[in-house]
């Protein structure tokens, strides 16, 4: 069995990819090609948006955001301390801190009342001027976007949403990729909307951001002339064939792959309820599992589950064993007297099992049944408290 199995898909699609790639070599447009113009029309129209800038990576999409907004030095920016590495690194590129904001144990994601106390902490204690919000959807479920924005606005904060894993999601109705004065997402192979190697997007309704991110992505040059140039950038273009596998893929991923992705999380979630902690979504949101993750009793329970998905042939990944804080690399950065509780519960408990649009319900099923057997024995009855209701302990 495969963690996510990228081939199926593509033995689905063959024919369109295929012929695509094919287009994309007789044409010899490698570089920001019509494929590429075209993508980033499709995208716009897909979130929303009236804007797509399509870039060689979602890391750089953040670095790209960052740098488009003019963050500098002595600038804090606040993000989820469970999250990838991506954002917080390209925060530091800038020369700005990344302050760490405390998790919601239920869905993941940025506690947004733990994030207005670290707003009032660094603006208190700190020579640090809050700049900028960077809420992760993390797993393909939406950030709790009602309460964000309004928040980030009190405090004259922009928001750099990351869709990294949520294209499909959406909140309240609305797309992800289409909140915060930018978003970016990521064609990493394994996210829900992937290519074959590295790409990324950003999106905004902001023509004079729009403008300067086209020239940030092609070493700051001047949309008028191929030599010169206005500003410092960066070399971030996304190729033409992976725009041209995108296209194939989008038509593929709405709405058909999309669908699927909910009848298997539903199969998911008839399976193990009541036996482990299944993942939370809420009224108004549709997640694009781009994982799906449990959270199991404590990391002793953990290792015996991850050991018998093991050794019947199903994998499995730990979807972060630590929060962000506890990287060497941020390790001197100013954090509260709290620390970061409940993302240290969190990072000690959840794992992630395989899930893709081509996941066989047989295989679901024998996922669900090696968990359930691990946890409450092979004739046992599901009985006593849910696991779903059990909160951190701190």
């Amino acid at each position: 069995m495969k963690f996510k199995n990228l081939n199926r898909q593509y033995q689905t699609l063959k024919p369109a990819i295929d012929q695509a790639v094919r287009e994309v070599l007789g044409s010899q447009d490698f570089i920001l090609g019509e494929h590429v113009r075209k993508l980033e029309k499709e995208l716009a129209a897909f979130t929303h948006r009236r804007h797509c800038i399509t870039c060689a990576s979602g890391s750089d999409a953040l670095l790209l955001s960052l740098m488009a907004l003019n963050i500098g030095p002595e600038d804090a920016i606040f993000l989820p301390d469970f999250t990838y590495i991506a954002a917080a690194s390209a925060i530091q590129r800038t020369g700005a801190i990344p302050v760490f904001v405390d998790i919601d144990p239920v869905t993941f994601n940025m506690d947004p009342q733990d994030l207005e106390c670290q707003i009032e902490r660094i603006r208190k204690t700190t020579r640090f001027h809050p700049k900028a919000v960077i809420p992760t959807d993390l797993f393909g479920l939406p950030a709790d976007y009602s309460r964000i924005l309004p928040l980030a606005a009190r405090h004259g904060l922009h928001v750099v949403s990351d869709a990294a894993q949520s294209m499909g999601a959406s909140f309240k109705g609305q797309p992800a990729g289409s909140f915060g004065t930018l978003a970016i997402t990521s064609f990493f192979p394994a996210k829900p909307l992937g290519c074959y190697g590295d790409g990324g997007a950003i999106f905004t309704d902001d023509d004079r951001l729009a403008a300067r991110l086209c020239r940030l992505r092609s070493h700051g040059r001047a949309a008028h002339s191929k030599y010169l140039h206005v500003q410092a950038g960066l070399n971030s273009r996304l190729d033409t064939l992976q725009a041209a596998i995108l296209r194939c893929k989008l038509q593929a991923y709405a709405p058909a792959e999309q669908r699927a992705l909910q009848q298997a999380a539903r199969r998911y979630a008839a399976g193990l309820k009541g036996v482990v902690q299944i993942p939370a979504v809420m009224p108004g949101q549709i997640s694009a599992w781009a994982q799906y993750t449990i959270l199991l009793y404590d990391a002793d329970q953990r290792r015996q589950v991850q050991q018998a998905l093991a050794q019947n042939g199903i994998p499995s990944m730990v979807y972060y064993p630590a929060g962000l804080h506890e990287q060497p690399l941020f390790r001197d950065l100013p954090r509260p007297p709290q620390g970061y509780p409940r993302s240290e519960w969190v990072s000690q408990r959840c794992l992630s099992l395989p899930m893709d649009p081509y996941i066989r319900e047989a295989e679901i099923d024998l996922i669900c049944r090696v968990i359930t057997e691990t946890i409450l024995g092979k004739d046992s009855e599901r009985e006593g408290e849910d696991a779903h209701d059990r909160k951190p302990g701190v």
